[in-house]
């Protein structure tokens, strides 16, 4: 149908509900979304890879941000490797974000909650942590997350050195990718409880550390990496996991010899790495 000029691009009302239907704004958002969801899909097939073993089976999940209102996280029990567009779950950010302000939530409540989050009511189930993954993406700066269970890393956060991995560093590319520190967790229950733990340790993090977190730790789980840019999640992720190795095996021959604090914060500032951040897009 031809338009006057200056005439919105809209039909006839809908036959059904009787409103304008703005059929450019709705591919725009469609375009948004399958452009977001191949984003997803292959940060997830990246984390999710036989060869580095971050994440078999169902483990570890991913998101991104769509905008202030929604987010695409891994369905439930997917495997990142294999993620299948029909595997991601669109979910409205509110309505999660408002989850972590209760004290308490039966774990019926929150399997309620994490349902009715759905943006279509034909979607697989979130993942649990869709709560900490609706927090992080509600953070400036940050379009995409990363969780896996990367083996080198929880070797260090099974053992009694986890909190020392996340605040001390050994190497000055762990510091460009993984920042000068990362935020420690102690083992908390998966869902709501340990979504407002790291919301709570993150906003701490950001008080001392005058800047957002690069990587979480979580004791007796994983790891979690986050940023503006699909590399900037993989180069935290393939960087502490490079990190963890060496930090083992330097244990077996007397122990981590660590940067001091003057040097780490001296990578953290050189001009030189801060360009190279940016050609790495991180």
């Amino acid at each position: 149908m031809l338009r006057a000029e200056g005439e919105p691009d809209r039909i006839s009302p809908h036959a059904s509900h009787g409103r304008w239907v703005n059929w450019e704004g709705r591919s725009r958002m469609a375009d948004l979304l399958n452009e977001k969801r191949d984003a997803l899909l292959n940060l997830s097939h990246e984390l999710g890879r036989d060869d580095r073993g971050w994440s078999i089976l169902g483990e570890g999940n991913a998101s991104v941000r769509i905008d202030s209102e929604s987010f695409l996280v891994k369905a439930s029990g997917c495997n990142l490797g294999t993620l299948r567009k029909d595997q991601v779950v669109q979910c409205k950010s509110l309505q999660l974000l408002s989850l972590l302000d209760r004290r308490s939530a039966t774990d019926q409540e929150v399997n309620s909650a994490l349902l009715a989050s759905r943006v279509s009511g034909d979607a697989r189930k979130p993942s649990v942590e869709a709560l900490f993954h609706a927090y992080l993406l509600s953070l400036p700066g940050v379009t995409f997350v990363g969780h896996t269970h990367a083996p080198s890393v929880n070797g260090i956060l099974c053992s009694t050195r986890a909190r020392e991995f996340a605040v001390k560093r050994i190497m000055p590319d762990e510091v460009v990718c993984c920042g000068s520190e990362s935020v420690y967790i102690p083992y908390t229950d998966p869902g709501l409880k340990l979504a407002q733990v790291i919301r709570k340790a993150t906003e701490s993090f950001h008080k001392r550390m005058k800047l957002l977190p690069r990587v979480i730790v979580l004791q007796n789980h994983g790891i979690i990496t986050l940023g503006g840019t699909i590399e900037a999640v993989l180069a935290a992720m393939m960087m502490a996991e490079k990190s963890a190795a060496i930090w083992l095996k330097a244990a077996s021959i007397g122990g981590p010899v660590f940067m001091s604090k003057e040097q780490v914060n001296r990578i953290a500032s050189r001009p030189d790495e801060v360009v190279r951040k940016r050609a790495m897009n991180i």
